[in-house]
Parts: C-alpha cells; structure tokens; sequence
C-alpha cells in the first residue's frame, strides 16, 4: 500500500482529464472507438450522495437501469434503501499460491497502518489497535490460532489522524488522545472498567496550564511517557522540523482532563534530519520504552525521511535522563530498513517477559511502492538486546499492492466463478500494474479460492478487469482498462495458466476523454451481446453500444457521460439486476448498503455459494477486497 505522499505525483496523472499520446500495437486490430470528435448522446440516470458529517462523501451512485436506458429518453431514477449486506472476514477458505489458508482472506489489506498494543479489556493478554483510516480505529484480539477483528470501528470514536492510549489519572484504566479537527488534541475520559472500557469526550481541545491550546502536528503521531520517572506523565510531540516538543502534567482540570506545562520546545537538543540530500525533515513518530533493558527509557523514532527507526539511546538513568548520544539504526547490526515513516508499537507479544515490537510501515522518502504489501511488521526480542523479524505480514490476508479492482467469470468452464483482480501498480516491478488470477477449487455451492498468480497481459498501470463472452465460445473473456485511455481485449483461449488470455486487440475502445479506465460488460439493450460501459477518473461512465454480434463484437460510443453527471472521482460501474452501481475513491459509510467501504471502492458481485443471491467483493485503496453477503429485508 502506497502512503499518500507517494502517491501524489502518480495520481497527478492517474486522475487527470486530458488526453494522453497512444501507441499503436503490432499485434492491434482495427480501432473501434468512436472519434473523439463526434458529439456524443446523452443518456440521464440519477444520482445520489450519502453524508456522515465532513467526511462523508458519495460512495455508490444506484440507478435502476430500465430496457429504454439505451434510447434518447431519460429514465427515471429509482433508488433501493432496502438493500444490505452484512460483512465477513473468512466466509470460506481462501489459499496462497502454496497452499497456505489466510486466516483472514477479506480483511482489505493495508496502505499505512498505525498500531498500538496494549490489553483494553483487562483479560491479560495484549490487543492490537490499528487505524487504516482517518477517524477509524480497529480493533484486533488474540484467537486460538491468529488475530481476529473484534471491531473495525471501536466505539464508533473520531480519532482525527492520529491516537494514543494511557492511563492518564492513574486509575488502572485507559484514556485516549486523538487528533481534534486543525491539528488541535481531544482527550476521552475512560469512565468504564477494566473489563469494560466506554470513552467520553472530556476536552474537546487539550490547553496547557495558561489555558492556551496545544497545538500537534496532525501528520505526526504524539506519544506519552513518564520520561523523567518522575511520577508525572509527559507528552511529547515530534515536529516537521525534526524536534521534539515536552509538556509535563501538571494536575486535573474540574472535567478530570489533564493540563500540561511546557517544559521545552527543544528536547535534548534533539534533531533529526533525513538521509535525503539535501537535509530534510518530515512526519515522524516515536515509542518511548526500555529498549536495551538497562531500567531506563529510550525512544524509537519514525520518519518520513528515515528508511527504517533510528534507537536514541538513553544515557543517564531513568531520574536524570541524557538523549545527546548517538543516533543508531534500530535494530543494532540488521537495522529495519523499508519506503520510511515506521511507526513502532511495543508490547510482550508472546509472553517471555521480553518486549517485542509491532511496526507499522506509513511509506516515506524511499519507494513506498515496495512495501505496499509488507507494511506491518512483528520483531520479536529472541534474547535480551536481540531482534528478528519474524513476519512482515502480522495480519494473514489478501493483500496484493495498492487499488484492487476485482471481477468474476468462470474462466476454465468448471462451472463456478473464478477471481480476477487487478491492481495499480506491482511491489517488486514499479513499472506496471498486475492482473492476478484466484482459482476457484471448490465447488458450485462451496467456494475455495487459491491465487494461482498473474495473468499475462500487457505492462500498464491501474489495470481494471472486466470478463464476459465477447466471442460467443461460451469462455468469458478477459477486458482490460488502465491508466491510460486504451482498452485491450484478450480471448480466453482455454489453456491453463498464465497464458489463458491472448490479445486481440490492444485497443478495442478507448476513453472518449480523461484517464484511468475501468470497463464493465453488460447487455443493456437485451439483443443478446455484451455492451460496454467505462468509467473514468473524474466520474463520468461512458456508453459504448455493441453494433456487431454476439461472436464479433464492434463497439460505438453512444454517451461519454452515459448518467449526465460526474458520480465521485475513479468511478468503477457494475451491473447488477439491471442496477447500475458506481464505486469510487471516498469511503466511509454507505446507508444505502449498510457498510463501511474502503477508499477506491470497486464493486464486484457474484453468488459464488450458489445461494441466488450475489455476495459483495470490494476491492480498495489498501490492495486486499472485502467481502459482504446480502440480506433480505422486508419491503
């Protein structure tokens, strides 16, 4: 998963609205797209947008689709609140390319998961909390055998961008820090139990003893110590500028919310500057533990600009601390070293008596592409002082890069529905996307997918898949939009394999206008061959009749803006039911669904467990898919 920073100058083109130089293949047929020239019709339908506060936004744009969409009229727009699904992380099995069963196949993936671990429901074993999203926390708890997600909105809390737990008035129960709107800090009072935490707002804006508020760097996360044992807890904020900012508590306020005083703006003369040339600094975080044993805390720092954590050794003793020392790369002899921004957790994660660390990997300076995947690592401490990176991967699920686009066809006529998903752009080749395949190994009623790889096509970025029969064989055919405008076509030749799919044509339509395109095959007209439609990076579909036969198909662009208007950017259309439905790149709650969705959404939906019913597949931003099963609610 890609952090936002790294995706900036990609999206700058991946999201712009004017047209790009095309290449023509050797291997291309005749181009069908219709000239850009050409006015085209307009076809209305209707839209809607979902709000929670600020930070909702449109994620599923339902029009009911009627036989006459194709004609110059305008269909009246019907909107279902009826319909729901409920999600699942493990619904059926779901294996590896070895054969290993995720234990938790449609958690989503991750893009820049921040972790803590501490026990939040006193039952003596440590939790994992992780936010993904802005103003989301999750929670994970021990299973038997691996994590599980207990909760992937904890206590429906806004933590803003950025969380810390600490047990602020000593009571023996966690309270919480979060980030407030403009960089300003909230602290929730934890007025639960030990077994039963529940959070109220106690300030909605920390002030320090002047009464003035305390200001945090949003894009830093804060942390929390007694770093003088002193008795006192202390805040520490990390700056840009690569300093360190210390308060001290200094008591209570009538609300039980605490007050701090400014110690120093200038920590130990702390500084850190990044490798890059020239000197520069950037987010950072920090976790304040013993790190070496010595009875002392240290501090691990995070930044954007560090490829890995750099250990700031405390000196002194634990009274009369001294951070002057060296900067060493952590760990000692084998440093971590990933695209930056790792922000470090510590917890006794196997219960040895010896901390061990959970790090979370934002993407930083240093190609955030190549841990798009390997974004959450577990290092245990083996033997006092030493460090092994027992898993890059602490959550076992699907996690295939960055922006997954899924579809489904029964692509070795086994009768059952196979997995196609494509991706933005691959962790070890920075040059192109992937298409991978899961094969369903199970059955028509009993679905059990393995990733059988990658499918062979041509190099791109963002490629988005689409299958359906355009040559009338009876096999589904493979429809590949990308980056760019061009949309290629590949025959699903029968073999087995990563060869299945042969090209035919390297451009079989192209975006009328704007990039990043996402097709979807569907018969809107009912004459019995698969018509086409595109969605684009600004929001608009566009509408290409197929003029030809169910054996030879010729694409016409009949609409560029098929619905009349721009539904959300990086629309992604599918069908359902004659139900048109449009992903795009807001998440957040969806009424209409009753779910939570990932930014990027792109829907996909089949009855792979042969109910009747279609399931839900949303692929996203953090290169994993959820999935949701429908429900039946009365009218």
């Amino acid at each position: 998963m890609m952090s936002p920073s790294s995706m900036q100058s990609v999206d700058q083109h991946g999201d712009a609205d004017a047209g790009h130089d095309r290449g023509a293949g050797a291997r291309d047929r005749d181009r069908r797209a219709t000239p850009r020239g050409r006015a085209p019709h307009r076809h209305g339908a209707g839209w809607r947008r979902a709000r929670r506060g600020r930070r909702e936004a449109l994620r599923f744009a339902w029009v009911v689709v009627l036989s006459t969409a194709c004609s110059l009229h305008h269909p009246s727009p019907t909107f279902r609140t009826s319909t729901n699904f409920i999600g699942a992380i493990s619904p059926f099995p779901v294996l590896d390319s070895t054969g290993h069963t995720f234990a938790l196949p449609f958690l989503g993936g991750f893009e820049h998961p921040r972790p803590q671990l501490l026990d939040i429901d006193g039952d003596g074993v440590l939790d994992l909390f992780i936010q993904e999203n802005s103003g989301e926390l999750e929670l994970f708890q021990r299973g038997p055998d691996s994590w599980l997600l207990t909760s992937d909105s904890f206590q429906n809390i806004d933590i803003g961008e950025w969380y810390r737990f600490v047990d602020v008035d000593g009571d023996g129960l966690y309270d919480l820090f979060a980030e407030s709107p403009l960089s300003d800090i909230r602290y929730y009072r934890n007025v639960g139990t030990r077994t039963a935490p529940r959070f109220v707002v106690a300030a909605d804006t920390l002030k320090d003893v002047q009464g003035a508020a305390i200001y945090a760097d949003r894009q830093n996360i804060a942390q929390f110590a007694d770093i003088d044992c002193n008795g006192r807890l202390d805040m520490l904020l990390g700056r840009v500028d690569g300093t360190i900012t210390r308060y001290e508590m200094a008591g209570l306020d009538s609300n039980r919310a605490p007050r701090f005083r400014l110690i120093t703006e200038k920590f130990e003369d702390i500084q850190i500057i990044g490798q890059r040339q020239p000197s520069m600094h950037g987010a950072n975080t920090m976790a304040v533990f013993d790190v070496d044993g010595d009875g002392n805390p240290d501090i691990l720092w995070g930044d954007f600009f560090e490829p890995g954590l750099l250990w700031i050794r405390n000196q002194g003793t634990c009274a009369h601390f001294d951070f002057h020392g060296e900067r060493i790369p952590f760990p000692p002899g084998t440093p971590l070293e990933t695209s930056g921004y790792n922000a470090p957790a510590a917890g006794d994660l196997n219960r040895d008596g010896r901390l061990d660390l959970v790090v979370g990997v934002l993407g930083g300076a240093f190609n955030p592409v190549k841990t798009s995947t390997a974004n959450l690592y577990e290092l245990d401490q083996t033997a006092p002082g030493s460090w092994t990176v027992t898993t890059t991967h602490l959550l076992d699920a699907i996690d295939l890069g960055a922006e997954t686009i899924p579809a489904f066809g029964d692509l070795d006529g086994d009768g059952d529905f196979d997995l196609v998903v494509g991706t933005k752009i691959e962790p070890d080749n920075p040059r192109s996307g992937g298409i991978y395949w899961f094969e369903n190994i199970g059955s028509r009623t009993g679905p059990r997918l393995q990733l059988r790889g990658h499918l062979t096509v041509l190099p791109a970025f963002h490629n988005a898949p689409a299958l359906g029969d355009l040559d009338g064989d009876g096999l589904p055919d493979l429809v590949v939009g990308q980056f760019q405008d061009a949309v290629a076509w590949y025959h699903n030749s029968g073999k087995s394999g990563a060869e299945r799919f042969v090209l035919v044509d390297s451009a079989l339509v192209r975006l009328p206008r704007g990039s990043n395109a996402v097709p979807e095959l569907y018969d809107i007209d009912h004459d019995g061959d698969l018509d086409l439609f595109l969605g684009d990076a600004a929001g608009r579909i566009a509408f290409f009749r197929n003029e030809g036969s169910k054996q030879a198909p010729r694409f016409v662009m009949v609409s560029d803006d098929y619905l009349g208007k721009r539904v959300g950017r990086r629309a992604v259309p599918r069908f359902l039911n004659n139900v048109l439905i449009v992903g795009t790149e807001q998440g957040g709650r969806d009424s209409s669904l009753g779910v939570r969705l990932p930014p990027y959404a792109a829907p996909a939906f089949a009855d792979l467990r042969g109910t009747g019913k279609p399931d839900l597949f949303v692929g996203g931003a953090g290169g994993g898919i959820f999935y949701f099963t429908k429900l039946s609610l009365p009218p």
